[in-house]
């Protein structure tokens, strides 16, 4: 490991109970910075109710109003995902009406670069809806940084991840895929502890800048770009306990890990795939059959390039 990752780990690396409420509150009203926090959801009424009530319940009163601002974006959910988190208390906002004149394509990416323009805070604070025995740490914990600290403009959570009843197994795509890519083309990424976790906060004037894949790859673009625009020093992560969320099978995992890879090489070589496709294989009545999928290409500007944007920042 580089010896400015070793001095990054020790400065930038924190633990929930480094920053109480009480001093983030104090930083908050001191700055008069906002927050926004924002959940992507697709089919996720079994737990996006609990998330949303857990954060109105315990960041968002007249005692505690660290958080100013609770969206979920829903991408398309065919499920109650839009009337349970509404019902819990949340701003619900639907993919397709957000910048009508861009047909929205499917994709995580896709629906976290379009909140930019539905959310007014300084600060936005990005959380998965699929997390189970959700705590307010979660988002407290990663928002805290960006309130007290001004140089810091990036902050990622990193947690345990277990794979059922299995401790730190989960994450199988970061270890496999992202970790290896980073340490060998990235290494100053080398200490961040869960590159692709969903679960990170960022100043907008930074997320305004930086281009989004529209699919799987988002996290770690958005870790690279963010460090070669701002730096390592201003990049930042904070143990928030343990991660439960509901795991994807292998064919998935597979299809993810093409689009991370994907997503590093278009950064290192800003050239053009040959064969942007995976094709994976599933076993059928009269042998293996091949699937193929395209693997995610696209990705959206830089908002602060977006008409819409301008104005909507302007108004």
């Amino acid at each position: 490991m580089l010896e400015e990752v070793e001095r990054w780990l020790s400065r930038r690396s924190w633990s929930t109970a480094e920053r109480p409420l009480e001093r983030m509150l104090a930083a908050k009203h001191r700055t008069g910075t906002t927050v926004s926090v924002v959940l992507p959801a697709l089919d996720e009424e079994a737990t996006v109710g609990e998330i949303v009530a857990t954060i109105r319940r315990e960041l968002m009163t007249a005692s505690v109003p660290l958080v100013d601002e609770l969206v979920v974006v829903d991408s398309g959910s065919r499920d109650r995902t839009a009337e349970v988190a509404a019902a819990a208390g949340a701003r619900v906002v639907h993919r397709d009406t957000i910048l009508p004149r861009l047909p929205a394509l499917p994709g995580k990416g896709e629906v976290l670069w379009r909140s930019l323009l539905v959310t007014s805070g300084d600060v936005v604070c990005f959380v998965d809806a699929d997390l189970k025995d959700f705590d307010a740490a979660f988002v407290s914990g990663i928002v805290g940084p960006l309130l007290t600290d001004p140089e810091v403009d990036f902050v990622k959570a990193m947690y345990d991840r277990p794979l059922g009843a299995t401790a730190g197994q989960g994450g199988r795509v970061t270890e496999l895929v992202a970790r290896p890519l980073l340490n060998l083309h990235w290494p100053q990424l080398a200490g961040v502890v869960q590159p692709l976790g969903g679960e990170y906060a960022a100043r907008r004037s930074l997320l305004e800048r930086l281009p989004f894949p529209v699919g799987y790859g988002v996290e770690l673009a958005l870790l690279v770009d963010a460090l070669h625009t701002v730096g390592l020093d201003a990049l930042a992560q904070v143990d928030v306990g343990v991660r439960k969320h509901r795991h994807q099978d292998g064919q998935a995992l597979g299809r993810m890990a093409a689009a991370i890879y994907r997503t590093a090489q278009l950064r290192l070589s800003r050239g053009h795939l040959v064969r942007p496709e995976l094709t994976q294989f599933e076993r059928g009545d009269h042998g293996f059959v091949p699937r193929t999928y395209a693997v995610d290409t696209e990705e959206r500007p830089p908002m602060r390039e977006i008409e819409e944007y301008q104005v909507h920042r302007a108004a």
